[in-house]
C-alpha cells in the first residue's frame, strides 16, 4: 500500500495527509490548534503540540515580532479512524511545544522552546515529567526544539538552535531518566554531541545514524543533514548534507525501507530526498508536495493506515 504522511500546517492550523506517491494533500484535522508544530504517530492515534498563540507587535515583521513566552501550549490527540480532537495536554501546560516523538511504548516526549526544557507524558494524560530544564536567563541559546527518544539504548536527543543564523546550535544527550538524587535542571549526564551548528531543528534516529534539520544560514544552513550516533562520551563527527537549499527547513521523516527522507519547510513545501545508500540512490531532491502554507512537523503513517 502507498505510504502517507502528515504533516502540520501552521497557519492556519490544520493536519494534513499526503500522499508519498504522488503527492496528493488531503485535510486530515481542519482545527489543530494555534501553531501546531510537531507530531507523532502510535497505535493509530496521531498526536501533535501547538507552540500556542503569540503576542504580535505590529511594528515588527516576521518571527521577530511574535512572542511565544506565554505559556498556552499544549499536546493534543486524534485516531486515525476518526473521532473528535482530544488534549493530552491541555493548553497552558506547555509554554511553546515544539517537535513531538514518542518510545512506541506510551510515552511522547517534547521540546518546549521558550520553556527552555524538554518534557514527557504517557498518552493517557498521566506522568507529567519533565526530563531537562535549561536556566530561563540563557535566553534563545537555553531553547529545546527537536527531539528524539532511543529506548534500547536509554538515551534522550535534543537540539538547542540558538540565535538565528547564528551558528550557535548545539545537538545534545542525556539518559531517560534523571539520574537519581539529581533534578531535570541539575543533571550530571548531559553531554554536548555537535555544537557551532547553523541552527538545528528536528531529529531523527534510525539506528546508529541521527538525521536533523538546519534552518540556518547556508551553506551549512537550510540543509538536511546525518552523521553516526557518537559513543558515550564521544563527539560528532562533521554531518553529512544530505540536500540543502529548503526555505526554513522544520519537519523530519525517514522512510528507511523506501530509503527516503522527507523534509517540510516554512515557504510551504515538502520534499522528498532520495537517500545515498537506499533504493532510490542517485535520484535528485524533488518536491513532493506545495500546499502553499508554512508547513511544521512531518511524520511518516504505519503501513496500511
Amino acid at each position: 500500500m502507498a505510504r502517507e504522511l502528515l504533516a502540520l500546517q501552521v497557519i492556519p492550523g490544520k493536519v494534513l495527509r499526503i500522499s508519498a506517491s504522488d503527492g496528493r494533500v488531503d485535510t486530515f484535522v481542519e482545527e489543530a490548534g494555534d501553531g501546531p508544530d510537531g507530531i507523532f504517530v502510535d497505535s493509530r492515534t496521531a498526536y501533535w503540540t501547538t507552540m500556542g498563540e503569540p503576542l504580535t507587535d505590529p511594528r515588527v515583521s516576521g518571527e521577530e515580532g511574535q512572542d511565544f513566552s506565554r505559556r498556552n501550549g499544549g499536546v493534543h490527540a486524534v485516531d486515525l479512524d476518526g473521532g473528535a480532537r482530544r488534549d493530552v495536554v491541555p493548553p497552558g501546560a506547555v509554554t511553546t511545544g515544539k517537535q513531538l516523538t514518542g518510545d512506541g511504548a506510551g510515552t511522547l516526549y517534547w521540546g518546549d522552546r521558550e520553556g527552555h526544557r524538554v518534557s514527557r507524558v504517557r498518552v493517557d494524560g498521566g506522568g507529567l515529567t519533565d526530563l531537562v530544564v535549561n536556566p530561563a536567563a540563557d535566553g534563545v541559546m537555553a531553547e529545546c526544539v527537536g527531539v528524539a527518544a532511543d529506548p534500547a539504548r536509554g538515551f534522550l536527543y535534543w537540539t538547542q538552535k540558538g540565535p538565528a543564523k547564528g551558528g550557535r546550535g548545539r545537538i545534545l544527550r542525556a539518559g531517560l531518566e534523571i539520574p537519581p538524587g539529581e533534578t531535570a535542571a541539575d543533571r550530571s549526564d548531559v553531554e554536548v554531541l555537535w555544537d557551532g551548528l547553523p541552527e538545528p531543528i528536528d531529529l531523527h534516529l534510525d539506528g546508529d545514524r541521527l538525521y536533523w534539520t538546519d534552518r540556518g544560514a547556508p551553506p551549512s544552513g537550510n540543509t538536511l543533514n546525518r552523521a553516526p550516533v557518537p559513543e558515550p562520551g564521544g563527539r560528532g563527527q562533521d554531518p553529512e548534507i544530505l540536500a540543502d537549499g529548503f526555505a526554513e527547513a522544520i519537519g523530519l521523516a525517514v522512510d528507511r525501507e523506501e530509503g527516503v527522507a522527507y523534509v517540510s519547510d516554512l515557504g510551504g513545501s515538502l520534499r522528498a530526498v532520495p537517500l545515498p545508500d537506499g533504493l532510490a540512490a542517485g535520484r535528485a531532491p524533488y518536491t513532493l508536495a506545495a500546499p502553499g502554507h508554512p508547513l511544521t512537523g512531518l511524520c511518516l503513517l504505519p503501513g496500511g493506515s
